[in-house]
């Protein structure tokens, strides 16, 4: 299918993928509403200015299916069409989360004539100690009605968003369901999928797996050992996989993947703007990035986080399944924010990470998002219960919106930037951050947390690399040390060091607002990105200037062999 161009989508750049919007290349600052703000024309009234003056470009809110399509064939757009208006009267952009059927491992938006028709829509049965089958509050994706109902509403959703928004973009991507998988069991117990489980294996999956084993996921190949060691794997889903959670969680991934790659499919059909679906995460407590308890985020065994969801141990599997969507996001709340990030980057697809943590700790994250891993965006959850003068991410979502033409074109460049965060210091004031070292255009850069005489401070930010002996320094927190990788080196220096302002958001086109040396480097040691206010730790000398643009470009030089004395 040929796109018109007007039609928000994918692009590919460098080794990964741009959101283009309005022909341009586009970073979304997004964030994501409470779970039914946007079923209320009239209360979204009260938001969108909010929305604004966090220098968010991007909001996600839902679209229900019990709303739009309470009665069957019966469809009512019209708070819908209210939230899209409000936001291009904003000069917002939308993403729009289908909650079909499913919503975080349940089904509790569907529609009351889907809800109360049990026979027509059968719902999954979770087995329970003693043997005895629980119905589960989600439809069994083992049966057709419900996955031909939930396709024909997201055809007509989205043929309703191109009729009144294809000549705006308001909407720019949407959302295939919400955070799919079964909870409660590592697999749906019921009559209908008990059949399938001893059914054999489907061909297109073990050719999938025997023809591709190369390209598979790390996580997905360490639950594949059983598989691996069959010369011709054949037979039920046990005796091709083994016996166990992870074999339940493959058969339920293998089978939801297919269920939204109907949905989607029948949407792409009358508008093929970008789609995706989100990822409940599987927490493992010493990958985690912080100290909540494991049942905080679900745990760590399919049921107790959404059984058959896009988990990077299945990853591959939705992939190739669910081909109709263009790429499948994480949310990223309590596991390793950078090692999430990469794995999702798996085939090249693009990041974007539709819900995470909207405080300060989630704040500083993004910028690792953006300039180590080329997000086209992420988006804290539950945006619209912050104050604007108070939410940490005005401050980090206005200087990003100053530079996004600047990271866009570094994203285009592979391996041409960096982005890092460095957190509040311990308690017993050890430094839980690590700094950052890379190796560009002939020279190692060390990027670490800013030099303060009394109590350093947070920090975020990224380093692009402009070429040659060039940086671009964006954030505040921060320094940054060159070494020459030359073996005849004996010097490397500073050349220039200026503060930057933006000249043109559109261009990127950057102009100089101050040369800076002397303390500013610590005497030609280090490139200084300070905080808002740095503690001076009672030294009677003000010798670190608090941040003003927080941009700044360095070039340094290098001095080759012996001086000629």
């Amino acid at each position: 299918m040929t796109l018109s161009p007007k039609i928000p989508h994918l692009r590919k750049v460098g080794d990964t993928q741009q959101l283009v919007v309005h022909g341009r290349p586009f970073l979304a600052l997004a964030a994501e509403l409470q779970n039914s703000s946007m079923t209320s024309g009239a209360f979204m009234d009260t938001v969108w200015q909010k929305l604004v003056d966090t220098n968010i470009n991007t909001v996600l809110g839902c679209v229900t299916w019990e709303d739009i399509e309470p009665v069957e064939d019966q469809f009512n757009f019209a708070e819908l069409d209210k939230a899209i208006l409000g936001a291009r009267k904003h000069g917002l952009h939308l993403v729009l989360l289908w909650f079909g059927s499913f919503k975080n491992g349940i089904s509790t938006y569907v529609p009351p004539w889907v809800k109360t028709n049990t026979k027509r829509f059968p719902r999954a049965k979770l087995r329970k100690a003693g043997g005895v089958m629980k119905t589960g509050d989600v439809l069994s994706i083992f049966h057709d009605e419900g996955r031909i109902a939930d396709a024909k509403a997201f055809a007509r959703l989205l043929q309703h968003i191109k009729d009144i928004d294809g000549e705006h973009s308001t909407v720019v991507m949407v959302q295939v369901e919400n955070e799919t998988g079964l909870l409660g069991d590592s697999r749906d117990g019921s009559v209908a999928a008990e059949k399938r489980f001893r059914e054999s294996v489907p061909e297109d999956l073990l050719q999938f797996f025997a023809q591709d084993w190369d390209n598979l996921h790390v996580d997905l190949k360490a639950n594949l050992i059983y598989f691996k060691a069959q010369s011709k794997p054949q037979g039920s889903w046990e005796e091709v996989f083994g016996k166990g959670p992870q074999t339940d969680e493959l058969f339920m991934a293998y089978y939801y993947a297919h269920y939204l790659e109907h949905v989607a499919t029948a949407g792409r059909q009358q508008y093929p703007i970008p789609l995706y679906t989100n990822v409940w995460q599987n927490y493992v407590g010493e990958d985690g990035d912080n100290d909540f308890p494991i049942v905080a985020g679900g745990g760590g065994y399919p049921g107790d986080y959404p059984s058959g969801g896009g988990t990077t141990n299945v990853l591959d599997v939705w992939q190739r399944f669910a081909s109709s969507l263009d790429f499948i996001a994480p949310d990223v709340y309590l596991n390793e924010y950078a090692s999430s990030c990469r794995k999702y980057r798996h085939r090249s697809q693009p990041l974007f990470i539709p819900e995470q943590r909207r405080d300060d700790y989630g704040a500083r994250r993004i910028w690792t998002a953006y300039g180590s891993f080329q997000a086209i965006g992420v988006s804290p959850f539950g945006i619209d219960t912050l104050e604007p003068a108070t939410n940490p991410f005005t401050k980090h979502y206005g200087l990003l919106k100053s530079v996004s033409q600047i990271i866009l074109d570094a994203q285009s460049r592979p391996d041409a930037s960096v982005g890092f965060h460095f957190d509040e210091l311990a308690a017993d004031g050890s430094d839980p951050s690590r700094p950052v070292v890379k190796h560009w255009g002939g020279y190692e850069v060390t990027i670490e947390r800013c030099f303060v005489f009394g109590k350093a401070g947070p920090g975020a930010g990224m380093v692009i690399h402009l070429g040659g002996p060039k940086f671009l320094l964006i954030g505040w927190g921060f320094q940054v040390r060159a070494r020459s990788l030359s073996p005849t080196s004996t010097f490397t220096g500073f050349l220039h060091f200026r503060e930057k302002q933006v000249a043109n958001n559109k261009t990127g086109e950057l102009r100089t607002l101050r040369v800076l040396n002397g303390d500013e480097t610590r005497s030609g040691i280090f490139a200084m990105m300070p905080n808002d206010d740095p503690d001076y730790g009672g030294f009677p000398i003000c010798v670190t200037i608090p941040a003003h643009t927080m941009i700044a470009e360095l070039e340094v030089y290098s001095i080759e062999g012996k001086d000629d004395v």
